[in-house]
């Protein structure tokens, strides 16, 4: 398994668009993102978003794993 790359909230969101994540809003400094078969994410919209955040918050709960998060980057 690869490591947890370091990216900023503007890579994620990016990321999570290309299989088919869309904004639904964006809350002070969080952003919500929504696929099309329900699932939410929250994006804390950070210069560098922390590595348990990444893993445990949002790609986790999401159900992609590390290796295929790095190859949307």
């Amino acid at each position: 398994m690869p490591k947890l790359p370091v990216v900023s909230a503007a890579q994620v969101v990016k990321a999570l668009k290309k299989i088919g994540f869309r904004e639904v809003s964006q809350k002070g400094s969080h952003i919500k993102v929504k696929h099309p078969d329900a699932r939410i994410a929250i994006v804390p919209n950070h210069k560098v978003i922390k590595k348990g955040t990444l893993k445990k918050g949002i790609l986790n709960p999401l159900g992609i794993s590390v290796d295929d998060f790095s190859q949307l980057l």
